[in-house]
């Protein structure tokens, strides 16, 4: 008889908790290899295709696209060791015991020290799983309905913390998801209850007729979520400073023509203003932090791994050049070229997104000036990199035409005051307007 492996939503690392089901790479009767991609989700970091750990015809999928689901939500069965007319008919689970690759995503795979436990599904034919019911709203505070003493199904610590700041009780909460599991959504909906007042349903139609007829309503979840949930925490959190100067790039140009005059790999700008970064960075070490709130200290890191703003058609997007300290001109451009192309085609890997102690944000691409970068939380300072263009400059004494660009510097000033964020952004431009500056500290 055919044994039906269920498959659940693996841990997508990086303290990812859920995803949303973007497109079913499969479907019901299908015949699937071990490790074969079954369905490709949308984290708040990355699209990412999930690879299938057990070989066999598909019996059931849970969830249509678009559907938000938490890590450990069953995603589909396999009937392994079955043809289609045996998997038909196959109606017990088995947890994973022998069979599988094990060479999945990070948290899931060939676990050899379960027990095997077996309960009942619907049929293939029963599938899709319906949709969760709307998340239910907390109990009245006077009398909630709390649960017994025990384990609350909470995977998410998100949603823990989100509970406990403000002062949900999780036990008066019926979950929403896979076997009452409680979400994010659920947690939300209680806030809301909460926060009502009587006249509440009399205030709605007001609220509906705010929106003027024919506005379009864009769900803030996935990737702008995530964008919109760090920006607004970093203007919550960092006590920021900009300052900014006018640096004459012309000679950087022209020893950036030079080297690629001289064959060999191309070097982009945006290396050449990595490396000034790096530079900058090993003299104001101060910046390459972070502030530990919890400890109420700073904490300087020891490696660079900067981050890079990269604008795609999913939205803005941030990859991380590791140890970008170590790297030359060279390997800063071949690793730059190689981020943008996997943002591009939407297949950076989440820790491709994480990790950054120091973001170079590069707006000059399109065609503005100046900006007020916000920090890319938790990091301590962004530099912002204006259009390089031709204007007039006073050269030597005597008016001329040069390159000009705008360098823009934000920074925490909980971990340096305007003395510390003046010298890197001086050392920087100097380095921009004579690059033989640099040279002392390579």
């Amino acid at each position: 008889m055919a044994q039906v492996m269920e498959f659940k939503l693996p841990d997508l690392g990086e303290g990812l908790t859920e995803a949303e089901i973007v497109r079913w790479l499969v479907a019901v009767g299908d015949v699937v290899a071990v490790d074969q991609p079954v369905v490709e989700v949308e984290t708040a970091k990355a699209m990412v295709e999930v690879p299938c750990p057990y070989g066999g015809v598909v019996t059931a999928r849970f969830g249509e696209e678009g559907t938000e689901l938490p890590v450990g939500a069953p995603l589909i069965t396999v009937a392994v060791g079955a043809g289609a007319g045996d998997a038909a008919g196959a109606g017990t689970v088995q947890e994973p015991e022998e069979s599988g690759s094990g060479n999945v995503l990070v948290g899931y795979g060939t676990d050899h020290s379960r027990t095997v436990r077996r309960r009942r599904v619907r049929p293939a034919s029963a599938a899709p799983a319906p949709a969760p019911a709307a998340p239910a709203a907390v109990a009245a505070p006077v009398a909630p309905a709390v649960r017994p003493a025990g384990p609350v199904p909470v995977i998410s610590p998100l949603v823990r913390k989100l509970a406990r700041d403000n002062g949900i009780d999780l036990r008066a909460l019926t979950g929403s998801g896979p076997d009452g599991l409680i979400l994010r959504a659920d947690v939300e909906a209680a806030l809301r209850a909460q926060a009502a007042v009587p006249a509440a349903p009399a205030a709605a139609p007001a609220t509906a007729a705010a929106a003027p007829a024919g506005a379009e309503r864009i769900p803030l979840k996935g990737l702008r979520g995530a964008v919109a949930d760090k920006l607004s925490r970093s203007r919550r959190e960092i006590p920021d400073a900009t300052c900014w100067v006018d640096a004459d790039a012309t000679e950087l140009m022209a020893a950036r023509a030079a080297m690629n005059a001289a064959g060999g790999p191309k070097v982009s700008v945006l290396a050449l203003l990595a490396r000034i970064c790096t530079a900058a960075l090993a003299r104001y070490p101060e910046l390459n932090s972070t502030v530990d709130l919890a400890a109420n200290e700073i904490v300087r890191l020891p490696s660079v791994h900067l981050g890079f703003a990269a604008q795609t058609e999913r939205g803005l997007v941030v990859p991380v050049v590791r140890d970008a300290h170590e790297r030359s001109a060279e390997s800063l451009t071949a690793e730059f070229a190689r981020l943008t192309e996997l943002a591009r085609t939407g297949k950076l890997a989440p820790s491709d997104l994480t990790g950054g102690t120091f973001t170079l944000n590069n707006y000059g691409v399109f065609g503005v000036d100046g900006s007020t970068p916000i920090i890319n939380h938790p990091e301590a300072a962004m530099l912002g990199v204006g259009r390089i263009t031709p204007k007039p400059w006073v050269h030597r004494g005597e008016l001329a035409v040069r390159q000009v660009v705008q360098l823009s510097f934000t920074f925490d000033h909980r971990v340096c005051d305007g003395g510390t964020a003046g010298g890197f952004l001086r050392y920087v431009a100097d380095c921009v307007e004579n690059p033989a500056v640099l040279l002392r500290t390579l």
